[in-house]
């Protein structure tokens, strides 16, 4: 699939390197890229620009890479986080970047960082504890322990939490999955479940199946899904 980027980086030297270098890697996988110096910028770009991934320094000109942090994993993109803040690399992947590609950077590792964007292994050095959602305020912090399921809503994502509080998200349910895979599991198409909200299955009529979770919710599983479901509840059993 083409992929549309956002860079935002508010050195021109840097930023341009990371145009030309993106055109190089991706080639015709690249359907767009864009360039902006600050957040309001990236604001703007983003609102009219269905972008796929955000390209991300935590050092912009006034800006705290705390709150860049949790404005830009809110969005509906990926962020692949570009800086030469290596400290903040840990913090960075627990709130769920893609990637964290330190500065000064090499063609070879911006390579392996999109590499990411169709390779879901989980291989990352620190896995993601929560999540940031985007309220008419600001942003809200979500720890996952306190996320019970993700639920389809068009192209957004409604969270369940363990309060029975519901929160929507911009990414879809397939981006979150891909960030989030070490701790939910995808049940069916419409459903993203916490692996340790799961109690066990039921077998219904027809051939069907529901998981009942710790809340006492049932939610309906893919039949192409069951078997990896059952290994899962199977080896936690065994663990």
């Amino acid at each position: 699939m083409p992929y549309r980027i956002l860079i935002v980086e508010d050195e021109p030297l840097v930023a341009r390197r990371l145009q030309r270098l993106s055109t190089e890697i991706l080639g015709d996988r690249l359907a767009a890229c864009a360039l902006a110096t600050s957040v309001e910028e990236a604001d703007q770009q983003l609102a009219g620009m269905d972008a796929d991934v955000i390209l991300l320094d935590l050092n912009l000109a006034g800006e705290d890479g705390f709150d860049l942090l949790k404005r830009f994993t809110a969005k509906a993109a990926h962020t692949i986080i570009v800086s030469a803040q290596t400290d903040r690399a840990l913090e960075a992947f627990e709130y769920g970047v893609l990637d964290f590609v330190p500065k000064p950077f090499t063609r070879a590792r911006l390579s392996k960082a999109f590499t990411r964007l169709w390779d879901s292994t989980p291989d990352r050095p620190a896995q993601p504890r929560q999540l940031s959602f985007e309220t008419r305020g600001g942003f809200e912090v979500v720890e996952l322990q306190d996320i019970l399921y993700f639920k389809a809503a068009d192209k957004y994502s409604e969270a369940l939490l363990a309060t029975g509080d519901t929160r929507f998200h911009d990414k879809s349910l397939n981006r979150l999955e891909h960030i989030l895979a070490s701790a939910f599991v995808r049940t069916h198409k419409s459903y993203l479940v916490h692996r340790t909200a799961i109690l066990d299955i039921k077998s219904l009529e027809g051939s069907r199946y529901a998981l009942h979770l710790s809340n006492g919710t049932e939610l309906p599983v893919g039949r192409t899904r069951i078997d990896h479901v059952r290994q899962l509840l199977e080896a936690r059993l065994e663990a």
